[in-house]
């Protein structure tokens, strides 16, 4: 990426930072903020994707559920294409959980390809994470991420083929791994 094309993805570490800095993760230590890094290191580094707008969408990923942050917020800041990949990224919380979370399904299968990638990136990011987790939590983060991949069970993006072949193993890892102790 030249100069020019990585300060949107700069911006974005700046912003998400500011936006998460009381947050920390389950295992009440970790700051939040490095799961929105992590998510992006995924795209870039294991999926192999360097759009920067994309880059940027993986860091803010959070931002409108987590935060006060705002789509107009995101808009405003990183233009309307980022704004919106956050934004199907985001979980209606007005919703009641079971009405919440069948709407963001249908929510991230009619995004685009580009948010699969990154929500798969969250996925793998969460899974990774897990192993510091409870048992109980780990199992959480497991039956979530299923509900998730199978979103695009059979309606896989061709963009997204590899990250969600990567997803699946790293899910079937945990779920080995939880099945044995």
């Amino acid at each position: 990426m030249s100069p020019d094309h990585d300060e949107i993805l700069f911006d974005a570490i700046a912003f998400a930072a500011r936006a998460h800095r009381h947050q920390v993760r389950k295992d009440g230590q970790t700051p939040y903020v490095s799961h929105a890094y992590r998510v992006a290191m995924i795209v870039r580094h294991v999926f192999g994707f360097d759009e920067p707008k994309m880059l940027a969408a993986s860091v803010l990923h959070d931002t409108i559920e987590d935060t006060t942050t705002d789509f107009e917020d995101l808009e405003t800041n990183f233009g309307r294409t980022v704004a919106g990949w956050v934004a199907a990224l985001t979980k209606d919380t007005r919703l009641p959980e079971g009405e919440r979370e069948r709407a963001y399904c249908e929510q991230l299968l009619a995004a685009g390809w580009q948010v699969c990638v990154c929500k798969l990136a969250d996925i793998y990011d969460n899974l990774a994470d897990s192993a510091k987790l409870t048992v109980g939590q780990r199992r959480r983060t497991v039956e979530r991420s299923q509900v998730y991949v199978a979103v695009w069970s059979g309606r896989v993006p061709a963009e997204a083929k590899a990250a969600y072949n990567l997803v699946q193993n790293r899910l079937h890892a945990v779920e080995s791994q939880l099945a044995n102790g």
